[in-house]
């Protein structure tokens, strides 16, 4: 124990004493008495005198001393202290006092005369203190203590702090500590520790080095200042955590590869380096960068985790036509900066970085064209017909400027381009429509392939955006759920709304113009429209007058703000509705067989009388001027076949009266060429007016000189041929007259009636 430092301290800690030994005079209360005080852990003999007080009363009253409180009758001690015969005022101890478990006992002293046993005169309070002895050496809290440090720890700097507790009185010597190093090991010159005296931090002296000396343990003492001096020791176990005072370096300085131009490749190449520090630790873990030479981002290169070398890349395809050889200056760091001790101080290092050259030879391939631009917008009109120039692709080869293109139409759904195979010249062939379904926000998209001739071909893409600007080539036309429409005979003057759309942009659509078509009879005395101004897409259809339940058209046009317009007809069925206010569903057999009677009755008779003639064989004798075919073997009859339609109701017919056209017949013999093929034909004999009239082949008489419709001879017998198929015989009741309608008959003549077979007799 250094006792010139505890000599030292004590001086610092040394405080004036406030209390002396001299009796106090308490003269109002009349309290004479001692301070007491005791040592602590005193040996004894006890009991022992602690002190005497007394009262100058006593001189006058015979007085009796009582004590109580603490150490007396009350804890943490009962017992402790007592008075000798309660006459002389003597107290006395009983055994030893622990200091650190009691440092003072508060102790109350009464008077009480004697004969009375009253109280004579108010209590004494006073403390009996407990002297302090340096009975308690230092403690630490742990015996051993594990830390680690790094190797580039700065010295000087604290690594550890030692605290320990001593439980004799605060503030004395006995409760000083002070901090001793015992030992170090191993003990080295340019790795040492030391430890504050006073505060007991643990500081680095000079530089470690994991490589030398990986760990250090240290043995502490803390002595107290007291009389005799305590103590007591630890050991810190010290690990160096290894940094990085080593660099890391290639295994070589220049490297060669071979690239193939336009591909992107992982790992091309592996960069071994060497490191001497920790494996896995941040001092030995590396990381690259590219210094020099990927100015345009085709390498990249990473750090293997497992093997610390580093990892190049080609991340953007290679061109060899633009660069055939690429140098890469590659350099090496540590994650963890790079320092060096000198002298016991460290000395961080900046330019700590090693580097490798890399030389990347590009190998020439066969690229796909190129197209300039990749992709580009034309505008055209809507409607554009045929034979419009585009516009032109152009493809280049990359590998040369010589090599055959050929351009290749690859996306066109509704076929309306053709694109020249040597010139990439793009036009029309049909005309375009902007409102087909592939045109998307008025594009049009057409795709073509260039491809080369080099082996193998390759395919480059161009794109020709079409936009197509609107024109006007739409009129206004009704919605579907406007064109049919129905209403209830009781529901008098309803609205009936009307609405419609167009298929063409604006300004080429709404708001549409509604007018009824005045030159339909009187439309307008039976039906009325209202515009809706405020929507512009709609009016509404009204009745005038009540009409009868039936289907009715209304004829209208509909036209969009350029005033461009279309008759549209809207179909309006009025019924009689007597279940509710809605048309009810149904179906009249009746009603339907007379509708559709008239029809039927024309194709079948048609198609009968058309079968037997073809089937038929006829011949004309090539040199008879005279002919004679009896009356009773060519009897030909159209019989009336649509009786029923006299019976049509008369509702049926405002839909149906003006859609009737007329089927005229040529006379056939005047109409007839050669070499037609077919045998019987129809034909009307001059100055026929009665079309129910029975036609009859009469004889011809031909007068010398006379040029004008001579028969001539059209087939020889036998040469007449049937017909293969009727499946192209198609008629409609509209192509059919009314009057052929009405001159036919109930029955129909068989075919082979209406076929002139008989010879002419020679």
């Amino acid at each position: 124990m250094d006792t010139s430092v505890c000599a030292w301290l004590l001086l610092l800690l040394s405080l004036p004493q406030g209390q002396s030994h001299q009796p106090l005079h308490r003269s109002k209360r009349r309290w004479v008495l001692t301070t007491l005080e005791l040592q602590e852990e005193d040996p004894g003999p006890f009991p022992k005198l602690v002190g005497e007080l007394f009262n100058n009363m006593s001189k006058n009253v015979s007085l009796m001393y009582l004590i109580r409180g603490p150490g007396v009758d009350e804890f943490p001690e009962i017992g402790l202290f007592s008075i000798e015969d309660r006459q002389s005022g003597k107290i006395y101890v009983h055994r030893p006092v622990d200091r650190e478990m009691t440092p003072s006992f508060m102790v109350y002293f009464d008077a009480v005369d004697r004969s009375t046993g009253k109280v004579v005169d108010e209590s004494l309070i006073f403390n009996i203190r407990i002297r302090d002895v340096n009975d308690h050496a230092p403690q630490f809290p742990e015996k051993e203590f594990s830390i680690t440090v790094k190797e580039s720890q700065a010295a000087g700097q604290p690594i550890f702090q030692l605290l320990t507790v001593d439980l004799d009185q605060e503030n004395t010597p006995n409760s000083q500590v002070l901090y001793f190093l015992v030992s170090q090991t191993p003990l080295l010159r340019e790795s040492g520790f030391r430890i504050d005296l006073i505060s007991g931090e643990v500081r680095l002296s000079g530089c470690l080095h994991y490589e030398t000396a990986p760990r250090f343990t240290l043995i502490i003492r803390a002595s107290d200042c007291g009389e005799p001096s305590l103590s007591s020791t630890a050991t810190i176990h010290i690990s160096v955590e290894d940094s990085n005072n080593h660099m890391p370096t290639f295994t070589d300085d220049h490297y060669t590869i071979q690239i193939s131009e336009g591909q992107v490749e992982r790992d091309v190449l592996y960069l071994p380096v060497h490191d001497g520090d920790s494996p896995f630790t941040p001092a030995w873990r590396t990381q690259f960068n590219i210094w020099d030479g990927n100015e345009e981002g085709h390498f990249d290169i990473t750090t293997d985790p497992e093997t610390n070398q580093g990892l190049l890349s080609i991340i953007k395809p290679l061109d060899y036509e633009t660069q055939v050889a690429h140098s890469l200056l590659i350099v090496v760091e540590n994650q963890e900066q790079l320092f060096n001790c000198q002298e016991g101080q460290l000395q961080p290092l900046r330019k700590a970085m090693a580097s490798t050259t890399v030389s990347v030879q590009v190998l020439d391939t066969n690229d796909p064209p190129a197209f300039h631009p990749r992709s580009f917008i034309v505008s055209e009109e809507d409607g554009a017909w045929p034979a419009i120039q585009l516009g032109y692709f152009n493809a280049t080869d990359p590998d040369r400027a010589d090599s055959q293109i050929r351009y290749e139409l690859v996306r066109d759904p509704e076929n309306w381009v053709t694109v020249d195979e040597k010139s990439g010249e793009v036009t029309t062939k049909r005309q375009i429509d902007r409102e087909s379904p592939h045109v998307n926000g008025s594009f049009y998209t057409i795709v073509v392939h260039a491809i080369d001739n080099g082996l193998p071909p390759l395919t480059g893409t161009g794109t020709l955006m079409l936009f197509l600007y609107d024109v006007n080539d739409n009129a206004p036309i009704l919605q579907p759920h406007s064109r049919h429409l129905e209403i209830c005979e009781s529901a008098g003057n309803k609205a009936l709304l009307l609405e419609a759309e167009d298929a063409d942009l604006d300004p080429y659509a709404g708001p549409f113009t509604f007018d009824l078509d005045s030159d339909q009879g009187d439309v307008r005395e039976i039906w009325m429209l209202r515009i809706k101004q405020e929507e512009g897409h709609s009016a509404e259809l009204i009745m005038r007058r009540s009409l009868p339940p039936g289907d009715y058209l209304v004829p209208l046009f509909i036209g969009d703000r350029q005033g461009l317009a279309q008759k549209q007809t809207v179909h309006v069925r009025i019924c009689s509705c007597p279940s509710g206010s809605d048309c009810e569903e149904h179906s009249d057999p009746g009603l339907l067989w007379w509708a559709l009677s008239p029809v039927c009755a024309a194709v079948m008779a048609l198609s009968a009388s058309l079968l037997g003639l073809l089937r038929c064989y006829c011949v004309f004798g090539p040199k008879r001027l005279r002919g004679f075919i009896p009356s009773d073997s060519g009897h030909q009859t159209l019989i009336v076949s649509n009786e029923e339609t006299k019976a049509l109701s008369a509702q049926m017919q405002p839909a149906g009266e003006d859609q009737m056209l007329a089927l005229s017949f040529n006379r056939a013999v005047a109409s007839a060429k050669p070499g037609v093929k077919g045998c019987g034909m129809f034909f009307e004999p001059r100055g026929a007016k009665n079309l129910t009239s029975t036609p009859k082949l009469q004889g011809v008489d031909v007068l010398e000189g006379d040029t004008g419709d001579l028969p001539h001879v059209y087939r020889e017998e036998g040469e007449c041929e049937g017909a293969e198929t009727l499946s192209s015989l198609t008629f409609l009741e509209q192509d059919l007259s009314s009057e052929l309608l009405d001159s036919s008959g109930s029955k129909s003549t068989p075919p082979e009636a209406m076929c002139f077979t008989s010879r002419v007799p020679s």
